[in-house]
């Protein structure tokens, strides 16, 4: 769906990539319009009946057809910093003492998006909440994140596929259309983002910033999201 010149589609798996958990992408409106977004490479790396995509702003609604079951099923989880989350590491992967396939849960959309996703969807307030800890820096480096430990949803669903899966290779074979589109950008005169914290610390960054943003700045040594 993007011109040939600039289409990522080189740097997908050579074989969508079939894991025995799938991923529900819960995605705000407003990130279907973006250009350049990172839930179509998830989509497109993984397997079809691996990747959900429901829009909207609230869930479940009656068009959203079978998410209610999915987020009824025990084995549903949700990739989400709440105050009662629990590494996701912490959790027994695939196979592992009878652990079955996951149903895990993304909110896809800017941080302010996924909060209000989050608190106008009761039955996800429900849902046993995750968060990854100890996770690199974002590699999407054409676009700036609000803080250091922001990933994009992409580098999000890999690596957690990657740890409820317990194969660390599942990762590298799913991040390799973000490779591809940064490279090229980069390549034809892009300029590498650094987040908005490092930016604000360096005192390097052009706007002034909303009290919501430097409140969760002051959060970021506390909790890692």
């Amino acid at each position: 769906m993007r011109p040939v010149p600039v289409c990522w589609c080189p740097g997908l798996p050579k074989h969508p990539v079939n894991p025995a958990s799938r991923i529900i992408i819960l995605q705000h409106p407003a990130e279907a319009k973006r250009c350049l977004r990172t839930a179509p490479m998830l989509a497109l790396g993984l397997e079809p009946e691996k990747c959900t995509i429901y829009r909207g702003k609230k869930f479940p609604l009656s068009k959203h057809e079978g998410l209610a079951e999915i987020l009824n099923d025990k084995n549903t989880i949700l990739l989400y910093p709440s105050p009662d989350a629990i590494a996701l590491d912490k959790l027994n992967p695939v196979g592992v003492n009878g652990q079955k396939p996951y149903n895990l849960v993304l909110l896809d959309g800017t941080w302010p998006q996924a909060k209000a996703i989050y608190h106008s969807s009761p039955p996800l307030c429900f849902l046993r909440a995750c968060k990854l800890v100890g996770v690199p820096t974002s590699e999407y480096v054409i676009r700036t994140q609000p803080t250091e430990g922001c990933l994009s949803t992409l580098e999000t669903g890999a690596f957690a596929l990657s740890i409820l899966e317990g194969d660390p290779e599942l990762k590298d074979k799913m991040l390799g259309p973000l490779h591809y589109l940064c490279r090229f950008q980069l390549e034809n005169g892009a300029v590498t983002h650094q987040s908005k914290e490092f930016l604000i610390k360096q005192k390097a960054y052009p706007k002034l910033i909303g009290r919501r943003l430097a409140k969760q700045l002051r959060m970021v040594p506390k909790e890692s999201t």
